[in-house]
């Protein structure tokens, strides 16, 4: 006869082997749960051979959370989509160095990806990097051509232009 500790760390049994096979398979118990045959030593059921073949056919434990925190990749979980919104306003900010149009384009989506992201991040695959990096370099764009603007460099550069 089997003793375990529950998640609510409480001892249960003494139960037979069939009982834990059950709680395994209905994810009542798993690899980490310490178990106790007949007064020996606490040890997780991962270690006694006989509940092998029900650990491998039982599905993993729900990763515990808190409200409002996600699984992270390091959990074990990635979103399952991409934030198109993040990498388009990235791809048209890097675009928008050349053309400051786009910056502002790259700009506004990176910003609409970023509050996305935010708001359901265990949604996307997709880091808040992608659309920080988008705002940063649209930014910078948008800048660079304000300055450009008023600096009258353009200006001078559409006179030099041969027509």
């Amino acid at each position: 006869m089997y003793k375990i500790v529950g998640g609510d760390q409480r001892e249960y049994g003494p139960v037979t082997s069939d009982q834990i096979r059950e709680w395994i398979a209905s994810g009542r118990a798993n690899g980490q749960t310490l178990a106790s045959f007949e007064g020996s030593p606490w040890k997780p059921l991962s270690t006694y051979p006989e509940f092998a073949d029900a650990l491998r056919t039982a599905s993993p434990p729900p990763l515990p959370q808190a409200p409002g925190v996600y699984p992270t990749v390091a959990q074990g979980y990635t979103g399952t989509e991409t934030n198109k919104m993040a990498v388009a306003g990235l791809v048209l900010s890097v675009l928008g160095l050349c053309c400051s149009p786009l910056a502002l384009i790259g700009l506004i989506l990176s910003v609409v990806g970023l509050v996305q992201i935010s708001q359901s991040p265990q949604t996307y695959s997709t880091t808040k990097v992608v659309p920080i990096l988008g705002i940063v370099i649209g930014c910078l764009a948008v800048i660079g051509a304000i300055f450009v603007l008023s600096s009258g460099a353009f200006s001078e550069m559409m006179k030099n232009m041969p027509r």
